[in-house]
């Protein structure tokens, strides 16, 4: 099958518009669950990011052998076989990681970003563009992870912590307030709920806002157009009323010609009449004085 998206929509689309989490929010239990520190959330980010990057392109380039009827079965194969290997060197070179996400390493295995991308993406299209997918929707996912996370560390702890998961060195503390100010409850179960609310909430908040702003706009346009299809017409009525007038002018010049010419006929007329009178009178006059004659 051939490709039909670009390699840039494809990137792009899994960080902004197809956002797993603040968009179509998939993957809302591992969302909740492993945000309570940045460090461990950009580490599910990477596990997750690994996965999707294995199984899309494997699944895109065996998307012509699969059946159709077993599609579903060996796609969690495939994707499972991923996460074994992933936890396995999570487990060997990430230790501290691996027992801070758990088993939320092995749920990845059954995490509906995962499957949805092979189903809805990588079994439709070529390997590079699912590779430039997987990493779209990974970082995507990453994104929405640290922001969560920030926020539940940040306020429900006042300070940031680095190195503790990853092997950087010493960890490092940032205490940006005094942790008696902190809200302890986003660093509890009910804080994934709270944060993950406050960032839908803002989302949802300038969606709105931009979507009130474009019908403002569109509003705007279409009074424009109506104002200048009014101003079209007034000015057609106008140069109908002009033709009109300048109509009625020549009618009435040409009724004023022809009564002109009529009065000119009839004085010419009564001219031809006046100059015949004294014709007929002296005509009669000879007659009569031939008469006379032949009388005598």
């Amino acid at each position: 099958m051939k490709d039909t998206i670009s390699k840039k929509a494809a990137f792009l689309a899994g960080i902004i518009k197809e956002n797993p989490v603040f968009v179509s929010l998939l993957g809302m239990c591992p969302t909740l669950a492993v945000t309570k520190s940045v460090e461990s959330a950009l580490g599910m980010g990477l596990l997750v990011i690994l996965t999707l990057i294995g199984s899309n392109v494997l699944i895109s380039l065996l998307r012509n052998i699969i059946p159709s009827e077993v599609k579903i079965p060996c796609y969690i194969v495939v994707i499972a076989t991923f996460v074994t290997i992933i936890k396995m060197l999570t487990k060997a070179y990430l230790p501290e990681l691996d027992a801070s996400l758990g088993v939320f390493i092995s749920l990845i295995v059954v995490n509906c970003i995962i499957l949805g991308r092979a189903e809805a993406f990588a079994s439709k299209h070529g390997p590079v563009a699912s590779f430039l997918d997987a990493i779209g929707t990974g970082i995507g996912y990453t994104i929405a992870l640290f922001v969560v996370s920030f926020i539940r560390e940040f306020v429900g702890t006042g300070s940031l912590s680095f190195g503790v998961y990853f092997p950087i060195g010493n960890a490092y503390h940032l205490h940006i307030f005094p942790q008696e100010y902190a809200l302890s409850i986003f660093v509890q179960s009910a804080g994934g709920f709270l944060a993950l609310g406050i960032v839908l909430a803002f989302i949802a908040f300038m969606s709105n806002r931009k979507q009130a702003k474009l019908e403002l706009e569109k509003q705007k346009r279409i009074e424009e157009l109506k104002a200048k299809k009014a101003e079209e017409l007034a000015k057609k009525k106008a140069e109908e009323e002009a033709k009109k007038a300048e109509a009625a002018k020549v009618e009435a010049q040409n009724e004023e010609t022809k009564a002109e010419e009529k009065i000119e006929a009839k004085t010419e007329t009564e001219a031809k009449a006046e100059v015949k009178e004294p014709q007929k009178e002296e005509t009669k006059a000879e007659a009569k004085e031939t008469l006379e004659k032949e009388d005598k």
